[in-house]
Parts: structure tokens; C-alpha cells; sequence
């Protein structure tokens, strides 16, 4: 008899221990990306397409020897990372993702800008695309969400630099937030 009543207190126990947080909402904040906008350098208000721009962390395609090979479409890793590389498309709004780190140690990692991507995949060997990198430079704090999500990071003190190679197509940067908590607004500004 005690071996039922323990099975059934168990058993309302793990029923009922149970909270509405044990599963993570897909609408739930979590780690944000940092979103980019490409803006008219002659018209500043006005948003305006980078043709071709393949978008792509600095590391991402070095092999073991540290050589580094630009993608083409058949590269794995543009598949293995989908969603967070982009490959020759025009668009004006892109969200990069940013390494984690330890929590309050300033962290600084590179994205390569690629304009007119096809036409360093082409045949033509007259012509080739314009490369600019951009180092973006931050501190990661972890917030906790719940039991369920765990934490998230955000981003704080945020700046961005061009390393310049005297033929960038990229002619500004504008920070509008420099802690990054959510995707919900343009954090930077980019005019070409």
C-alpha cells in the first residue's frame, strides 16, 4: 500500500512540477545579430541596395594552413552556416552575428563586404569585385530570460571601423545604438 501511494505522490509531483517556462516561445528574445542598413551616401534618408554583396566572417573560409579562399557558390560552408552569411544578392539590410566571448571582456571580430560578387566569379578576368572589411568591436553581457531559453547575450559599447585599402565603396558609418539588445531597430548605418 505505501508503494502506491508513493508511486502516486510521485507522479503528481513530476505532473504538476511542471511551469509554462519549461519551453522557449520562438518569440522570446534571444541573442540579437547586429543589424546593418546600406543607405544612399548622396541621399542619406534614402535606403539603397548593394548589388551583388556576398557578406561573410574573416575566418570562415581559411583552411588549416591559413590560406584564404573567397566563396563561390559551391562553397560547404555557405550551406552549414545558411541564415548567417550572405552570397551574391542585392540587398540594403543585413544581420551579422557576433562572436560571444566572456562576459565583459571587449571582443572584436571581422566581416568581409563584398560588392559585385559576380563579377569576381564571372570569367571575365578584367574585372573583380570590391572588398571592404569591417572590424566591429564590443562588450558581451549575458542576461537571464528564463528556465527554459537560459541566457542571452547583448552587446555593449559597440564601434565599427573600415580597415581601409584606399579603394573602399563603402564611404561611411553611422552607430545609431551602441548597445545591442534586441533586432528590432538598425543599430548601424552603412552609406556607399
Amino acid at each position: 500500500m505505501k508503494r502506491k501511494q508513493f508511486l502516486l505522490l510521485f507522479m503528481f509531483l513530476a505532473i504538476f512540477s511542471c511551469e509554462r517556462d519549461d519551453i522557449c516561445a520562438e518569440s522570446t528574445s534571444t541573442t540579437p545579430r547586429l543589424i546593418i542598413e546600406f543607405y544612399d551616401v548622396d541621399s542619406p534618408e534614402d535606403l539603397k541596395n548593394v548589388p551583388r554583396i556576398s557578406v561573410y566572417g574573416e575566418e570562415l573560409f581559411v583552411d588549416e594552413n591559413g590560406v584564404f579562399t573567397p566563396p563561390t557558390e559551391s562553397s560547404d560552408s555557405i550551406v552549414e552556416y545558411d541564415g548567417t552569411v550572405l552570397f551574391d544578392v542585392n540587398s540594403n539590410t543585413i544581420g551579422l552575428p557576433l562572436l560571444i566571448g566572456t562576459e565583459g571582456d571587449d571582443v572584436t571580430t571581422r566581416f568581409l563586404l563584398e560588392k559585385d560578387t559576380n563579377l569576381r566569379i564571372d570569367d571575365d578576368p578584367t574585372a573583380t569585385s570590391n572588398l571592404d572589411i569591417i572590424e566591429i568591436s564590443y562588450i558581451p553581457q549575458f542576461e537571464y530570460v528564463s528556465r527554459a531559453c537560459g541566457y542571452k547575450s547583448i552587446f555593449t559599447e559597440l564601434d565599427i571601423t573600415i580597415d581601409s585599402d584606399g579603394d573602399d565603396w563603402i564611404d561611411d558609418i553611422e552607430i545609431d545604438v551602441v548597445n545591442i539588445e534586441n533586432e528590432n531597430t538598425v543599430h548601424v548605418r552603412i552609406f556607399h
